[in-house]
Order: structure tokens, then C-alpha cells, then sequence
């Protein structure tokens, strides 16, 4: 459990700046070079290669270099595992709020009878 947690720590970290998101969007397109990737920023290089060693830290890119050319792409492995633990904390929210329905529901039918 520790180490997937720590997992998720290094996933929320990574999502939580726009510029890291909006390269998680384009690579869930597709694979990209790093020139290509960064065209649509207005930053310099090495500030947008920060934010791919963020990225690629937190498990949520891989980057492979082939001559002078490196291409990152999305691993939909460690997005799976944040969409679980998504849906994990979604059914049982689930639960509770069924619970409190439930709970409401018998008050006010324990209202009426009174």
C-alpha cells in the first residue's frame, strides 16, 4: 500500500501543474518528439524539460532517444492506476451517500408517523 501511495503522490504532483496536463492531453494522442512538445509553449527548453522529468518521474511518461531524437510517450499503466483509484473512492462515496439517503429517508418517514 506504501508504495502505491507513494505512487499516487508522484501522479497528483505531476498533474497538478496545466503545462504537465496539457502534455499528458497531447501525448494521449499520440507519441511525440520533445521539439514537438514544446513548440506550443512559451518557455524556454530547459524550464519545459523540468516538467518532463517531472512527468517522466511519476511513471506517467517514458522518453526514448534514437540519435539526437527523443520522443516521449504516454504510460496509460500508471494513468489505469490513478483511474482505479478514482473509481475506488467513487463507490464509496457511493456507499455513503446511499447510507445517508437511507438515513434520511427512515427520519422522515419516522416524521410522519409522529
Amino acid at each position: 500500500m506504501e508504495n502505491n501511495q507513494a505512487s499516487l503522490d508522484a501522479v497528483f504532483h505531476a498533474l497538478a501543474d496545466p503545462t504537465r496536463r496539457a502534455i499528458v492531453q497531447r501525448l494521449g494522442r499520440r507519441a511525440t518528439t520533445v521539439s514537438e512538445l514544446a513548440a506550443p509553449f512559451e518557455m524556454g527548453l530547459p524550464s519545459f524539460l523540468k516538467h518532463l522529468g517531472v512527468l517522466e518521474a511519476s511513471g506517467l511518461i517514458a522518453t526514448n532517444k534514437v540519435g539526437r531524437t527523443r520522443t516521449c510517450s504516454l504510460n496509460r499503466q500508471a494513468m489505469q492506476a490513478t483511474e482505479r483509484w478514482f473509481e475506488s473512492q467513487r463507490e464509496d462515496w457511493a456507499d455513503r451517500f446511499g447510507k445517508l439517503d437511507t438515513l434520511l429517508s427512515n427520519l422522515t418517514e419516522h416524521d410522519n408517523e409522529a
